[in-house]
């Protein structure tokens, strides 16, 4: 099963001349726009303030999952999740509760993406415990496990090192009997793509068309060595996309990005795809010829609703 081929990632919610309490209705056009193009899957960022590299962290932040509920009540075929959760946020328990919410709200939407945490200024301002980083990927490996089974297993139990369960009720059950896909997200060569190996439906990674060569291959290395096929996982890359109906107009739009993230040229042009359709959709082929079973786009101008649709129709054409 193909868990996402073409997602769309909202990176910001600072949307202009939307007061806050029109947020909402912005995203959901947003949703309903993307769906109708093309796009299968929508995504959110699990963060508490805006990050670093997006935009100022005093810009607007919804908490993940209320906002994947509301946006399953105004979608009817688009898949949801966070990329990605972060392990050190909520019990694992309970985030299996609400992933599993999610899914009924959806009627078998859902994707729990996950990832070991790093925003360390967030964790300070919320009050969150931030470990070390092999306690973060204990501590990620065990919520997969709980989750996997509350998804799957009637009353389970588990006791590890950070976390346990006592026969835990998950009721009503996800709508899947097979449970919830999982996206563990990073490319980290021995204990990310490890864990995927392991227990994963599918994993998101960064980088140019080597580096993505690359970590496929580690990631095909780790599922010989647990006897796993590595074509039930499917392999996809965040970046971004900065499209428009004239290639003139794209690099104007790129320009203004790279200057609001300080980006240079090497930074930006290995980030974004950038260009008119035609121009877009060969730098997509190259990255698909990498490995890639698809492809999830960080769109910075997303509160356009010509250009959400300009992309989800452009993209569909090239990944099938």
């Amino acid at each position: 099963m193909t868990v996402t081929r073409i997602g769309l990632q909202i990176p910001t919610f600072a949307f202009q001349d939307v007061a806050d309490r029109d947020l909402f209705e912005k995203v959901a056009e947003i949703a309903g726009v993307a769906e109708r193009s093309g796009f299968d899957s929508l995504w959110v960022m699990d963060h508490f303030y805006q990050i670093p590299i997006m935009a100022p962290e005093s810009d607007p932040m919804f908490e993940a999952y209320t906002l994947l509920a509301a946006i399953a009540a105004r979608t009817e075929k688009i898949s949801l999740g966070t990329l990605v959760t972060g392990v050190t946020y909520r019990n694992p328990a309970l985030l299996a509760k609400q992933v599993t919410t999610l899914d009924l709200i959806s009627k078998g939407r859902a994707i729990l993406g996950i990832g070991a945490a790093w925003h360390d200024t967030e964790h300070l301002g919320y009050g969150f415990a931030f470990p070390s980083v092999k306690e973060r990927m204990d501590r990620l490996e065990e919520t997969v496990q709980i989750c996997q089974m509350m998804f799957t297993e009637d009353r389970p139990s588990f006791a590890g090192n950070y976390y346990t369960i006592d026969q835990a009720r998950n009721v009503p059950r996800p709508v899947r009997a097979s449970g919830i896909p999982i996206l563990i997200g990073g490319g980290g060569e021995r204990r990310t793509l490890s864990l995927v190996a392991k227990y994963a439906d599918a994993c998101n990674l960064f980088g140019d068309q080597e580096t993505i060569r690359h970590k496929i291959e580690v990631l095909e290395r780790h599922c010989a060595t647990v006897g796993r096929d590595p074509g039930e996982i499917t392999k996809t890359r965040l970046g971004g996309i900065v499209i428009a109906k004239t290639t003139a107009e794209a690099e104007k739009k790129a320009q203004r990005l790279a200057k609001v993230r300080n980006m240079d040229e090497t930074r930006l042009r290995a980030y974004a795809a950038i260009g008119n359709p035609d121009t877009v959709a060969a730098q997509i082929r190259d990255y698909l010829d990498a490995g890639l079973d698809g492809m999830i786009f960080n769109m910075p101008d997303a509160d356009d609703l010509e250009i959400v649709a300009l992309a989800g129709e452009t993209l569909s054409k090239v990944i099938v």
